[in-house]
Parts: C-alpha cells; sequence; structure tokens
C-alpha cells in the first residue's frame, strides 16, 4: 500500500521509517473493499469529471481577474480589499478542487498538464515542490504520527499530537488559536518552505535530496508573489504601501481561515488517534486500521459544499484510495461505510461545528496535561 506512494521520489535513507504490521485478514478486507469501490464507479457517470476539469479553468482565472481589477486603479481603495479577501477564498478554492487533485494525478491523468497546475501553486506563494513530498511521502503514509505527519506539525507554537505543553504557547493554545491560526497562510508560505529547504534536521530533509534547481524556483516564485500581490497595486494602481500591505493581509487571513476550517477537521480531532511507533518502529495497527483510526469524515453534503470543499469532507475515503477524484468520493463513502459497519471498521463523521469543536478540545486537553473528558470514556 506504501510502495504506490513511495515509487516517484528518491529517498535518503538517514532515518528509519516506521512501518505497519502486517495483518493478513486486513489486508483481504481491503482488498475487498476495493473491488466493491471499483464496482461502484462502474455506474457513475464519467461526465462528472469534465465539470471539475473545467474549474481548473474558471477559478485562476477569477482570480486573475480579480487581480487585474484590483490593481488597475479604477476603482476605490474598498475595492481593494474586497478583491484581495476573495482572491483569499479562492487561493484555498484553486488548493482543494485543482492542487490537491494534481498531486495524486487524479485531476487529469496527464503528467504534464498536472504539472502545470502545480505551477499554479507556486504563482499562489507556495512550493509546489516540497508540499508535494510531504504530502505524498509524509502525511498520507503517516496520518496523525508525531515526527512524521508533517500536517499536525505546522509550528512550534502549537500541539495536536498529544505532547504535554511545554512554554507559554503550547500551555494556552486552546485560546490563543483564535489570534495565531489567522497566520496559518504567512507562516506557510513565508516560513516553513524556507525551513523545509534549509533546516537540515526536519525529516523531509532526511527523506528528500532536494535538487539545485528547486532552490532556484523556491525563490523566484515566492519573489513573483509578492511583486504582484504588494508591489504591482503600488506601482500600477497607485495605492499606497500601507493600502497595499493591509490588502495582502486580507489575502493572507481570509485564506488561513478559510483553509483551516477544512484542514483541521478531518485529522486533528479529539476523538482520532494519534499512533506511536513502537522501539522497533513498528506501528500499532495495520495501515488500513490507521487510516479509520486516524481519519473522521464531515457531514456536509450539498452543492455548495462540494463546490467549495472539493469533497475534502469525505477525507477517510481519500486516504484509503488517494488516486479516485474527489468527484466520484460520495459514492465511495457510501461503500466504505456500509463495509465498516459489516466488518467492525470504526468509520466515523461529525458536523463541522462539532469537528472544530473536537479539535479546539483537543488542544485544551494538551495545553492542561490532563485528559478533559476523562468522566465520559
Amino acid at each position: 500500500m506504501n510502495d504506490n506512494c513511495r515509487k516517484p521520489y528518491s529517498v535518503i535513507m538517514q532515518v528509519q521509517k516506521p512501518t505497519y504490521q502486517q495483518n493478513t485478514g486486513q489486508k483481504k478486507d481491503y482488498l475487498e473493499l476495493k473491488r466493491l469501490v471499483e464496482e461502484r464507479m462502474q455506474y457513475i457517470h464519467p461526465a462528472r469529471i469534465h465539470w471539475a476539469r473545467t474549474r481548473s479553468i474558471i477559478f485562476p482565472l477569477l482570480y486573475l481577474g480579480l487581480w487585474g481589477l484590483a490593481v488597475s486603479g479604477w476603482f476605490s481603495t474598498a475595492f481593494l480589499y474586497t478583491a484581495y479577501f476573495l482572491m483569499g477564498i479562492l487561493i484555498v478554492l484553486i488548493f482543494l478542487n485543482l492542487v490537491h487533485e494534481a498531486v495524486h494525478g487524479s485531476l487529469y491523468g496527464n503528467k504534464s498538464r498536472e504539472g502545470l497546475v502545480l505551477l499554479l501553486f507556486d504563482l499562489l506563494g507556495a512550493n509546489s515542490y516540497i508540499w508535494k513530498k510531504r504530502h505524498i511521502l509524509m502525511h498520507h503514509n503517516f496520518p496523525n504520527v508525531d515526527g512524521w505527519d508533517t500536517d499536525i506539525e505546522q509550528s512550534a507554537f502549537f500541539n495536536v499530537a498529544g505532547k504535554a505543553g511545554k512554554n507559554f504557547f503550547t500551555r494556552n493554545q486552546h485560546w490563543l488559536m483564535f489570534f495565531l491560526y489567522p497566520l496559518y497562510l504567512p507562516n506557510w508560505l513565508l516560513v516553513r518552505d524556507f525551513k523545509d529547504f534549509f533546516d537540515a534536521g526536519r525529516t523531509i530533509r532526511k527523506m528528500v535530496r532536494i535538487p539545485l534547481v528547486e532552490y532556484f524556483k523556491l525563490f523566484f516564485f515566492k519573489t513573483v508573489f509578492i511583486t504582484y500581490v504588494l508591489v504591482l497595486p503600488v506601482w500600477l494602481g497607485g495605492y499606497t504601501l500601507g493600502q497595499a500591505f493591509c490588502a495582502f493581509l486580507v489575502l493572507l487571513f481570509t485564506a488561513s481561515v478559510f483553509a483551516l476550517l477544512v484542514l483541521l477537521t478531518p485529522h486533528a480531532n479529539i476523538h482520532n488517534s494519534f499512533p506511536v511507533p513502537e522501539a522497533d518502529r513498528k506501528m500499532p495497527s495495520s495501515w488500513m486500521v490507521h487510516q479509520f483510526l486516524t481519519t473522521n469524515d464531515i457531514r456536509l453534503d450539498n452543492p455548495l459544499a462540494r463546490l467549495v470543499l472539493g469533497n475534502f469532507n469525505y477525507h477517510l475515503a481519500h486516504h484509503l484510495f488517494p488516486n479516485i477524484h474527489h468527484v466520484y468520493m460520495p459514492e465511495v463513502t457510501g461503500v466504505i461505510r456500509e463495509f465498516a459497519a459489516t466488518h467492525w471498521y470504526p468509520y466515523r463523521a461529525y458536523g463541522l461545528l462539532e469537528s472544530l469543536r473536537n479539535h479546539y478540545l483537543l488542544l485544551k486537553q494538551h495545553a492542561l496535561e490532563m485528559d478533559i473528558l476523562e468522566e465520559d470514556m
């Protein structure tokens, strides 16, 4: 199961990766589940994916159009802020609906075309190369495993994996989140990417040899992003630097909050497990069971939610079958839910507000160094 994630990359074996338990019965269960999913997908009309591919044109054009109008100088400063607010939302829509699918090779099934989509991610300020490595090599192979899942190690200010609070920030993370979470995207774009490239102590650096050209692309695209969102509004639109900087913050903060509403809820949840490898690096369960224990779905099933979330709310299906495009995930999830009920696997789904509350409780539990749900367990 891990081979598909590992093949495209040359891995530097400087660290011993965790390995999953080999359970023959559960392996047979996974193969049966896969067969049931493939059978169900035969009855889904393939035209459904065409709209998803159309969005790969519409969303970037909307983003470019809003930016062009904003920096033209034809409108008021209020329009600049409004346009950058909407651009922040579009960054997340592009990420969920296009970039995430392209990373898994499920958007077009064409490596060259999906490479262009990843180039778009670079133009949005992120680094597509290092994010692809983090996402495929680490997050998908080891969700919720401390030291291996980069998605639960966004910042030293927060602890979601179960370590006791060690400093002012982690001891107070359950209320500091309301002030620091809006810095999620600035941290990603301006800090985290650079640390992954230059901090030799980070696990991703021990796993991957970064080509020299990627260092050039890192600085080049970061410069392009800062130039068109911050410098060109001053140069072309006649705005003051202060106005352009405020708009820049609106874009980053909007994208941060909107992204975290989606990204936090499927894994960083008080009811999900954060398994710890044994001394021999063996995980306590098989790969399939690990996905069930560390991943939950979000109960949102309407056309708007599907458009906004890119069916990210059907997250267990994505982790069990990452190469299936998200437009098929509602049906795939139905198969998984029925299979889990008949085979006694722990499928879980929560409402969005409940999931956000569960994330808050997770931070509070780890901040207080105690189990705040002890009486309920």
